[in-house]
């Protein structure tokens, strides 16, 4: 996985448009990973060029062994999609599975375990390593626990400690939670925290981090369909604060109780194998999240702040000073995440609107030098537009100096 990226400005003619037009590109694009993906008995070409067609690159299932990883692997790496490896033989016998798939094109890394508890992260380090020494190229994947986790599935009270445990003991190339924050009618207290102290401590371990979007139900908190508004938020907030990577829980659907035993029904391919009203809109955030790549692959964070009438979340900071080159910035009381990233030699503002069930009124204005990004990448001067808009639910508005 390529941690930074140089961010190119090419100039591109629309169809049917004389004038050229500034659009961002990236030599690379977020990662997107589909969780509880396609399952073995559904391996085939068809079913592995849907996955990709929904703008998925990344795919993660566990297999009953090394065979059914190979067949997926074979199948995949025909569309080319990327497989994390996960099955029994992994740990039973990591040489001999590592050397057996280390080589393969469709290989994206090694999955070893989701939400270990901290006295787990020994194992966990030296499994790592096993396979490290042999297979420097891919990385070891390894999912943590939200903050809201208790203590007992922690280990720990102090969830910074886990976090940062996690990073000592356990050779990790990215750090990845999970936290489903959209619940009926509103957003959980702590996700925003729980996203300052993942990409706080990513910053601080000088690696990046991969975050989630719920794209299924899987409990009666959970039960709303998945709206794109509701992905929107998650992915927009996620890539707000750094993440350098998405995923979707889940791609399929499981059977009516899940693995984890959770009514996970609802997901972008039903448990059938037909594709549910949710695999369209997964495939629109997808190729958002693959335009904006030049925005977000390889950002640094400057800051992240917080606006709205009222206390904002638990753990985050109210936006006081406006962004350099941004003379108004006003969301008339609504609540809306402020990002300044840094990437190459240009400077984004990210706006989100925390709110996915309304919209809100959003007011930007600047110097001649700002400019506003377009969904599909395009670049104009922000002047363009009228200085108040309005931001749909959950989504996103991202302005920038370029240099």
């Amino acid at each position: 996985m390529k941690k930074y990226l140089c961010i190119n400005l090419l100039f591109c003619l629309l169809a049917g448009n004389a004038n050229a037009q500034e659009r961002l590109t990236s030599k690379s694009e977020i990662p997107i990973l589909a969780w509880y993906s396609i399952p073995a008995e559904e391996t085939t070409v068809e079913r592995y060029q849907e996955l990709k067609d929904a703008g998925i690159t990344y795919s993660f299932s566990g297999f009953a062994d090394a065979a059914a990883v190979q067949k997926a692997l074979d199948v995949a790496a025909k569309v080319g999609v990327k497989i994390v490896v996960s099955c029994p033989e992994l740990k039973s016998d990591p040489e001999k599975t590592v050397r057996r798939f280390m080589n393969h094109p469709a290989i994206a890394g090694y999955h070893l375990i989701d939400e270990p508890a901290i006295g787990q992260f020994k194992e966990l380090g030296e499994w790592a390593r096993k396979i490290q020494t042999l297979d420097k190229k891919h990385y070891c994947y390894v999912n943590l626990f939200p903050n809201i986790a208790d203590s007992v599935q922690l280990g720990t009270k102090n969830y910074l400690d886990y976090v940062s445990e996690c990073v000592k003991q356990v050779p990790l190339q990215f750090l990845s939670f999970d936290y489903y924050p959209v619940l009926k009618d509103h957003v959980s207290k702590t996700w925003y925290q729980n996203l300052e102290q993942i990409s706080a401590e990513a910053t601080k371990a000088g690696k990046p981090f991969w975050a989630f979007a719920l794209t299924t139900n899987y409990d009666e908190d959970h039960i709303t369909p998945q709206t794109l508004a509701a992905m929107r938020l998650q992915v927009y907030s996620d890539l707000a604060y750094g993440a350098q990577g998405i995923q979707y829980f889940t791609y399929w659907s499981a059977t009516s109780t899940g693995p984890s035993g959770e009514d996970q029904r609802g997901a972008p391919i039903s448990s059938a194998g037909k594709r549910s009203v949710v695999y369209d809109r997964v495939k629109l955030m997808s190729q958002e999240i693959k335009n904006l790549s030049g925005v977000f692959m390889g950002a640094k964070v400057i800051s992240v702040k917080h606006t709205g009438k009222g206390k904002i979340p638990l753990g985050t900071a109210r936006l006081i000073n406006l962004p350099k080159a941004i003379t108004v910035l006003e969301t008339n009381g609504a609540p809306a995440l402020v990002s300044v990233l840094e990437n190459g030699a240009n400077t984004f503002v990210v706006i989100v609107n925390k709110d996915f069930l309304n919209p809100i009124n959003l007011t930007v204005a600047g110097d001649e030098s700002l400019k506003k990004v377009l969904k599909d990448g395009t670049v104009v001067p922000a002047r363009t537009y009228e200085s108040t808009v309005e931001l749909d639910p959950g989504d996103v508005s991202i302005f920038c100096v370029l240099k």
